[in-house]
């Protein structure tokens, strides 16, 4: 309903990026841009300045930007009130996950809150955490489901989870026949890690920490980027690893891998993480509230 024009320049100026904002308006870069000119003719003025591959909001383009957030604002007030009377609970629902959280947590959340609302169409972006939160930062997603802590203090992190991290060894490793395995144990054998950025790699990294050792002694072998492609590397006997207990199921069923309880234990937190808005789409906040109860009645899903 609102002017089109207006919502790619509010998000042009939210961002001071005329790249990203096409990424999150599922635009390409030239229609972003055309739609500002628009804007621009429209007022017979610049909103933007642009030097040097930046941007920045003309003194007209900050006016145009507070008007445009309290536009915005009574739109969305107005569009959730107007399906709080009629029961409607619709649009669309970008959700950002890390790859964990995508493969073996989200798939049947999704699949029965879809069963519960049909009219809702979600999107998933996957990435690591790093890459949810600065999404999320960026407004590009709703909502991320990440599996390490977050430091920005304008977002709103909720827990959901807490995972339990084992350690992974060949099915033939000296430490598959045991219950537990010390840490200083484990991290004496060629270890098999997550990439940069990755929230595995982060607890993995503050918990080797509390245990007095220090990164630059481990044996490191191969940096991987997903847990599938380090369970086949641990599969073929290239060295061990740590992964949440989920992503390890149907290996352990098959007896293709051995899981060992860390001493050490290890958990980490799965959580949400969403903006501060005033005002959401109604779909966001039953989504929040159905995940809610979901985690609290699959206290052990992810472990």
């Amino acid at each position: 309903m609102a002017d089109r024009r207006l919502q790619v320049f509010y998000t042009v100026a939210r961002m001071l990026s005329f790249t990203k904002a096409a990424d999150a308006l599922h635009m390409t870069q030239p229609a972003v841009t055309f739609q500002v000119r628009q804007l621009e003719e429209y007022f017979n003025t610049r909103l933007f300045d642009r030097t040097h591959n930046r941007i920045s909001l003309t003194n007209v383009g900050e006016r145009v930007f507070e008007y445009a957030e309290k536009i915005f604002d009574h739109y969305a007030e107005m569009e959730n009130a107007v399906k709080e009377l009629t029961g409607d609970v619709s649009g669309v629902l970008v959700i950002g996950a890390s790859t964990t959280i995508a493969e073996y947590m989200l798939p049947t959340l999704l699949g029965d809150f879809k069963r519960k609302y049909p009219k809702v169409r979600i999107r998933l972006k996957i990435s690591n955490t790093e890459g949810i939160v600065s999404m999320i930062e960026d407004n590009i997603i709703d909502l991320g489901v990440v599996e390490a802590p977050v430091n920005n203090k304008s977002l709103v992190v909720e827990l959901c989870w807490q995972d339990h991290m084992v350690g992974v060894v060949p099915i033939d490793h000296p430490f598959a026949k045991n219950k537990t395995v010390s840490v200083h144990d484990l991290f004496t054998e060629p270890y098999i890690c997550r990439e940069e950025g990755s929230g595995t790699r982060e607890v993995i990294s503050e918990y080797l920490e509390t245990a007095g050792i220090s990164a630059c002694n481990l044996n490191i072998v191969m940096e991987l980027g997903s847990p599938e492609a380090i369970k086949g590397a641990v599969e073929a006997g290239m060295g061990v690893s740590i992964l949440s207990r989920a992503t390890v199921q149907k290996e352990l069923k098959l007896g293709t891998l051995k899981a060992v309880k860390l001493k050490p234990t290890l958990q980490r937190p799965f959580s949400f993480v969403h903006q501060k808005q005033k005002f959401r789409l109604r779909a966001m906040d039953e989504l929040l509230i159905f995940a809610r109860q979901y985690c609290s009645e699959h206290p052990d899903k992810a472990q």
